[in-house]
């Protein structure tokens, strides 16, 4: 993604209703966590505002935001797990990490960091993350930054505040104490909008060298790799009776392994993108059976040997619609990639059909299944089912994150249905033109 405004970006105004103003440092702090719960991958995020008084009192800490939870229930039991701990990082004032309580052992596998909100050695709530994969360097650096910015916040709402009462206070005649505290809140206040400012600028300088490194680094590995698969078909191809039979099953599994990796990249560059606003929608006039059989083509190499049956299930003739032609290709691939990959044996079907103006379609399969643990995550980013029956068909875990946000631009909706050992559905829809 490229720099952007985050959720705690404007300095707020101290002047206003103080119901506006709890209003917005509500709306900041949840923008906040939901920011900070996508830079972790969709892993989770609590934000935890100190009581005034002793750190170590009952009650110091309370819940003031929450994202990356399926319910507001299951963030409230979240925050109960780890409120000890968040006290004890108030008293210390010093970062921590810590393993992950049993009800957060499926969402943040890598374990939580715990970030104290330090402004002016005052401590004013704590900041907790977890994420399914330990975070590299660059994201706990927009994570500190993160912590430090709602550190000034909670900082300059207290002050808000304080300024509020002051000049309600009634004043007594030639009374220059009070003028002269007045002036220094506002000096304060006024401090306080410049750090936020230049927080939100540091924030948007290092998410942009993140982003600009996976750019790059997509496309410095792609260009390689493209030239390895172009040799290695121009091998295969070529007439060569010198290769031996062997030498051709290694250069196959090159030729398999290399694409693989190309279109992990690929899948990866494109999710950058739609987050960066920059995959356009183009539309096309298309004929959705015959990019139904494409996809097919194109999975069967993964299909192989397998004792696979794929059908398809629609009502002819299908109407001609008009939607986003590599967008609509790029869905189906992934969802029949996908069932083919966790489909020892068995049956895809493939049905579609049309229904007051959008497109309605279903991948269904009959592989090994997502218990229903998994479900809830199976859309979240590099999320893999940690399944030994599945460990040989294990992908990056991008395929069905692209799903979901490619139907999002789309302006449709995608759901998932499984059983274990019975099978997966994954249907989605979207707004479509239709013409005879």
């Amino acid at each position: 993604m490229a720099a952007q405004t985050l959720g705690p970006n404007a300095a707020p105004n101290a002047a206003g209703a103080p119901a506006q103003r709890t209003q917005n440092l509500a709306t900041a702090l949840r923008s906040a966590a939901a920011w900070a719960s996508e830079q972790m991958g969709g892993g989770v995020c609590l934000v935890f505002a100190a009581a005034p008084g002793d750190a170590s009192a009952e009650g110091a800490a309370r819940l003031r935001a929450a994202a990356g939870f399926a319910s507001a229930q299951a963030a409230r039991d979240a925050a109960q797990a780890v409120l000890p701990e968040v006290r004890q990082t108030l008293r210390g004032q010093a970062a921590r990490r810590i393993d992950s309580p049993a009800v957060l052992a499926d969402r943040a596998k890598a374990g939580l960091q715990l970030l104290p909100l330090v402004f002016e050695e005052s401590v004013h709530g704590v900041l907790v993350v977890g994420s399914l994969t330990a975070p590299d360097a660059a994201c706990c650096e927009l994570l500190n930054s993160l912590a430090a910015q709602l550190a000034v916040r909670l900082d300059h709402a207290r002050l808000v505040e304080e300024l509020a009462r002051l000049r309600a206070a009634p004043t007594e005649a030639a009374d220059p104490g009070k003028g002269e505290e007045l002036l220094k809140l506002s000096e304060a206040l006024f401090a306080q909008d410049i750090e936020l400012l230049r927080n939100n600028e540091k924030l948007g300088k290092i998410e942009k060298l993140k982003n600009d490194f996976i750019e790059k680094m997509s496309r410095e590995l792609r260009t390689p790799l493209n030239s390895i698969i172009e040799a290695i078909i121009g091998v295969l191809t070529g007439e060569n009776d010198t290769l031996s039979e062997p030498a051709k099953v290694s250069l196959r599994q090159a030729l398999d392994d290399g694409t693989a990796f190309l279109r992990t990249l690929q899948n990866i560059l494109d999710l950058w993108r739609i987050k960066q606003r920059e995959l356009p929608v183009e539309m096309h006039e298309i004929n959705f059976p015959e990019m139904v059989d494409e996809a097919i083509f194109s999975v069967q190499d993964a299909i192989g040997k397998k004792p696979l049956s794929l059908t398809q299930r629609y009502a002819q003739p299908f109407p001609k619609l008009r939607s986003d032609l590599a967008k609509l290709g790029q869905i189906l691939f992934l969802l029949l990639d996908n069932a083919v990959r966790f489909t020892p044996s068995g049956e895809i079907d493939i049905s579609a059909k049309i229904e007051d103006g959008q497109l309605l379609c279903c991948v269904k399969d009959t592989g090994i299944g997502i218990c229903p643990d998994d479900q809830q995550f199976i859309f979240d980013e590099f999320y893999q089912v940690d399944d030994s029956a599945a460990l040989h068909s294990r992908g990056a875990g991008l395929g069905l994150t692209l799903v979901r946000d490619l139907v999002t631009l789309l302006e449709g909706e995608v759901s998932i249905s499984s059983e274990v050992g019975i099978g997966t559905s994954v249907s989605f829809r979207i707004p479509v033109q239709t013409s005879t």
